[in-house]
């Protein structure tokens, strides 16, 4: 061990009484989710910038090392869009989903198997042989159906079977799982990555479902970011969508976080995925960050 000066560590950040503070702070935390399964759907700007991803793959092995169960669940719609342009194939959108061809099917399962599952299974199993990748098509993990025919190859979760999952965190290893599924059939369609977070969470009756995404969490007016709610229930939010006060791209994010908790996660969480350590901030704070959300007053 090397010796370390004062001034140095004052210089690095870390002053050991406000390290001691955090531990102990956070120690309360760790004994209250130890063993509980941690559903986190990862995506957005987390996801592309290459700090925020090795600082999301850190939070993980630790959730991973204090006792906690973490699942990972993540996207790739600019990743695929960006492989459909070098291609040559102009993406369409309806509705805010991608209509997807057989063609641009093949793209996302490659995109989101083979490049940024491996990416992120990859982050992880630098500090350990944790994670293990894969898809929605794995063990019958998710069974789809097809949204609208419209769209083409684009489905929604018509069913969740955990056993792959489940057996998985039994050895403690971390799954990483990509979000295609596949019907009776076996045809392959790309589903969102929110719903089956969702989805999958509350088959697993995780503890929490956390939601990194593009914003502080759920605002009560999308201008202005100190208007975050901390706190909400179900009621409440589909109170807030029926006036309008939840509007937009912000509807399929907060009914996949209702979704999760009416189908048997105890809690869903609203974190700002730009933020470095968002989760360890969320699990193991008094103070917490982002929107939580539960069942009902009685949660």
């Amino acid at each position: 061990m090397t010796d370390t000066t004062a001034d140095e560590v004052h210089d690095r950040g870390f002053e050991p009484s406000m390290r001691a503070d955090a531990l102990i702070e956070a120690l309360p935390y760790i004994e209250q989710f130890r063993g509980a399964i941690v559903v986190v759907k990862f995506g957005g700007n987390a996801m592309v910038d290459p700090d925020l991803s090795r600082t999301f793959a850190e939070d993980i092995v630790l959730l991973r090392s204090v006792g906690l169960k973490p699942v990972v669940v993540h996207g790739g719609g600019p990743q695929i869009g960006n492989l459909l342009g070098r291609l040559g194939k102009e993406s369409e959108f309806r509705d805010g989903l991608r209509v997807t061809d057989a063609e641009t099917l093949d793209v996302a399962r490659m995109v989101l198997v083979g490049k940024v599952g491996r990416d992120i299974v990859g982050a992880i199993n630098v500090h350990g042989a944790y994670a293990v990748g894969l898809s929605g098509e794995d063990g019958g993990l998710i069974r789809a159906t097809v949204r609208d025919p419209e769209l083409g190859f684009v489905g929604d979760v018509a069913e969740v079977n955990p056993n792959i999952v489940e057996r998985l965190l039994s050895e403690e290893m971390i799954p990483v799982i990509s979000t295609i599924g596949s019907d009776e059939s076996g045809q392959a369609y790309n589903i969102n990555a929110d719903t089956v977070a969702g989805a999958l969470a509350g088959a697993l009756k995780a503890e929490k479902a956390v939601y990194l995404t593009d914003v502080p969490g759920l605002l009560a007016d999308v201008d202005d970011p100190a208007s975050i709610i901390g706190q909400s229930t179900v009621p409440e939010l589909k109170a807030l969508i029926a006036d309008g006060t939840i509007a937009g791209g912000m509807i399929p994010k907060v009914g996949a976080c209702i979704h999760a908790v009416e189908s048997g996660a105890n809690a869903a969480h609203m974190l700002d995925g730009r933020v470095p350590h968002v989760l360890l901030l969320e699990l193991f704070t008094d103070a917490g960050i982002g929107t939580k959300i539960t069942l009902g007053d009685s949660q």
